[in-house]
């Protein structure tokens, strides 16, 4: 099969996964742009060679890395986009981009989460607003967290694009010796699962900041991956084995890993933090809060039976007290 590859390649995003990413890209050879708001940033990356904020112990190759403050330049001059902003600020970083700047680029998300001004899943957020092809269009997802990446730990990354010679590219840019990676062709459904995974790692931290132990977790992850696999078999109903680590594996390492905002986000509001205290106290998005919102609102249309999902959108919006949301949820799972 002729291998498609890309000579320039963008990474949008400042924080520890666009980290993450800029190291595996530039360690594997090739040159990248790295866009970011921070300038104060992306003087400290220029000088010292390491991000200031995130993933300090990872050193850069400079002479493979231009670093960049201006977004339409680093857009226009790429061939491949890597988005890896929050979902929540992802239109008003790109609302000074049109369609023009977009056409024939291939874009690919490694975000995990709903734009919440469109109840939008990425992909379907940069088809809409950009005119961008679906088949131009890609996710990356885990099971991966940034920290260990930078350890370089052994880790495996899952590509998804409607063309697999897209999908085969990408793939080539990123599999190193800690990095591995499988494709898939379930565009639609590894990204809602994606997103999905940070809602029940969200619950599975309200249920350990309340004290419930292993026991009671596994069943709340197990049932999660039943609400998952009924939510996007519904929403994108293609032949997908859920078993596989892009959906059961990504969300075991979100509800059960400590490196997990989403998890410790849930675990201060279980441990009887405000929504707002908690918020104060990440210095990280944690995507599942404003997934939590948009979901129940886009099933609204689907009306999938999500008990894991309603719980949690009764303590964060609602302001049930978390452990009346999981008593009353308790009596749901089997």
């Amino acid at each position: 099969m002729h291998k498609q590859s890309y000579e320039k390649v963008a990474i949008i995003g400042g924080g520890s996964w666009a980290t993450a990413l800029s190291k595996i890209i530039s360690s594997n050879g090739q040159s990248l742009t790295w866009w970011m708001r921070d300038t104060k940033a992306v003087e400290h990356i220029r000088k010292f060679r390491h991000h200031p904020n995130y993933l300090q112990s990872v050193e850069f190759d400079l002479s493979k890395i231009t670093l960049s403050t201006d977004l339409t330049t680093a857009v226009s001059e790429s061939d491949l986009i890597i988005l890896v902003v929050p979902a929540a600020y992802m239109d008003a970083t790109l609302k000074g981009l049109s369609t023009a700047h977009f056409k024939g680029k291939i874009v690919f998300s490694a975000v995990k989460g709903i734009v919440p001004e469109f109840n939008a899943i990425p992909a379907r957020y940069l088809h809409k607003s950009f005119n961008i092809p679906y088949e131009n269009i890609g996710i990356i997802c885990g099971p991966c967290h940034a920290e260990e990446v930078a350890m370089e730990r052994l880790s495996y990354l899952t590509i998804a694009c409607l063309d697999e010679l897209k999908s085969n590219a990408v793939a080539f840019l990123l599999s190193n010796r800690y990095i591995r990676t499988t494709q898939s062709d379930d565009l639609f459904g590894t990204e809602l699962s994606a997103i999905l995974k940070n809602i029940y790692a969200l619950a599975a931290g309200i249920c350990s900041g309340l004290g419930y132990g292993d026991n009671f977790l596994s069943v709340l992850i197990s049932n999660a991956i039943q609400e998952i696999e009924r939510f996007i078999d519904v929403v994108s109903p293609v032949h997908r084995d859920t078993k596989t680590s892009a959906y059961l594996g990504d969300l075991l390492v979100t509800a059960y890993s400590n490196f997990s905002r989403n998890r410790t986000f849930g675990f201060m509001i279980g441990k009887g933090y405000s929504v707002a205290n908690a918020q104060l106290e990440m210095k990280m998005v944690a995507e599942g809060y404003y997934a939590t919102k948009s979901l129940v609102e886009i099933n609204q249309k689907f009306k999938v039976e999500m008990p894991i999902l309603e719980m949690v959108n009764s303590v964060i919006y609602q302001g049930i007290r978390p452990q009346e949301a999981v008593n009353n949820l308790s009596e749901k799972l089997t």
